[in-house]
């Protein structure tokens, strides 16, 4: 999927220039020329970063991001004709991520865009987890001890791989509810049922594999 920028500058030549090289830099680009057409097309969603001008027609481009940073951690790179140390400093000390000044390369630009997009992602969940004897092989979404398949019903499958993504960590009935159901209103009964069954087929592996245990008054957690 094309990453999608968000290009906030009120310089005309300037925007309309690098929206064409970073849509054929494979980009999508939305473009607004001042803070108001900003905050809403941030606030539209779907946007994976910011290049924010500082002095925009009808606020500062740092108070926007202010107001950004108050309630996300969307990354921002500030681009200004402002080199001065004070104004860097002030942008970053704020969060921008980087403070590009102008002028610069459109192939600069791009350089720090992506960096910037590599270190706000998320580090990859694993796709094999093994806990103990266990293997659970979240991509094709099987688990196995030492190689004997087991049999999982979808809840069953999703439960133990909760589990298993955090080994000797508790879950309450309700946490196990929220995350695996999607609905705290269910009974702990369905929990109880599918710990029920899940553990009946562990058991059945020949070899020690991980057990759930029942830890009276707070939950359940996997024990290697």
């Amino acid at each position: 999927m094309r990453p999608h920028l968000a290009l906030i500058d009120d310089d005309t030549d300037f925007a309309l220039m690098c929206r064409s090289y970073l849509e054929r830099e494979g980009f999508t680009v939305t473009w607004a020329m001042d803070a108001r057409a900003g905050k809403a097309v941030m606030h539209h969603g779907g946007v994976d970063l910011v290049v924010l001008d500082l002095g925009l027609p009808d606020g500062s481009g740092l108070e926007l991001l202010r107001a950004l940073r108050a309630t996300s951690r969307l990354p921002v790179i500030v681009v200004s004709g402002r080199g001065h140390e004070t104004d860097r400093v002030a942008g970053l000390e704020i969060g921008a991520d980087d403070y590009l000044v102008k002028p610069f390369s459109q192939r600069e630009l791009v350089a720090r865009i992506g960096a910037v997009l590599r270190r706000s992602r998320p580090p990859e969940a694993p796709a094999v987890l093994d806990v103990g004897s266990l293997r659970v092989d979240t991509a094709a979404c099987l688990a196995s001890g030492t190689g004997v398949a087991l049999t999982l019903r979808p809840k069953e499958y999703a439960l133990l791989e909760l589990l298993a993504r955090s080994p000797g960590r508790v879950f309450s009935a309700e946490q196990l509810l929220e995350q695996i159901w999607g609905a705290s209103w269910q009974q702990s009964a369905t929990v109880i049922e599918h710990v029920y069954r899940l553990r009946g087929k562990l058991a059945r592996l020949p070899v020690p594999a991980p057990r759930i245990t029942t830890v009276r008054g707070y939950g359940y957690r996997l024990d290697p």
